[in-house]
């Protein structure tokens, strides 16, 4: 059995809620990174990714020169301990949709990140094709507990002239 601390980064970069969101981003394109976790002192309150930028920020008018981290963040975060099995991990990010955790200690201090990614390098694959898919479904689908359509019926579909899944 694996644990998070055999395969998180370590000397993670984080950004504060006060920070700039265009900082934010251009720590995120200096780091080759699509998230970024927001903490207080060392202690997580969001994740920052480059999804809420386009979306919450650019898309709501909010990516101003003066927007903060805080305004856009993603506030609900899911986080893991070092010392979980990677498969506990694993489910909690099928679950929750998300492809990268905090790693944070019993004071919930951050001290890493893991990504489905490195975990993707460390377990067995099928489990990892498993709960990618299942992070990859679209959030009502998932939400509504409803199968996700087979790519083999997609093309059925769009071969039927009807717009895709």
């Amino acid at each position: 059995m694996k644990f998070i601390s055999q395969i998180m980064t370590r000397g993670v970069r984080a950004v504060t809620p006060h920070d700039s969101v265009i900082r934010a981003a251009q720590a995120m394109d200096e780091l080759n990174v699509g998230a970024l976790p927001v903490c207080d002192d060392e202690r997580v309150v969001g994740m920052l990714t480059d999804r809420d930028i386009a979306v919450r920020g650019v898309a709501q008018g909010l990516a101003d020169q003066d927007a903060k981290v805080h305004e856009i963040m993603t506030r609900d975060v899911k986080w893991c301990m070092a010392d979980e099995p990677v498969e506990n991990v694993l489910q909690v990010m099928s679950i929750h949709q998300i492809r990268r955790m905090p790693v944070v200690d019993r004071q919930h201090q951050l001290v890493g990140m893991v990504s489905l990614g490195d975990i993707a390098t460390q377990v067995d694959g099928a489990q990892v094709a498993k709960t990618l898919s299942e992070i990859s479904e679209t959030e009502a689908v998932h939400r509504a507990g409803m199968l996700p359509v087979k790519l083999s019926d997609r093309a059925a579909v769009n071969r039927a002239g009807r717009r895709s899944i």
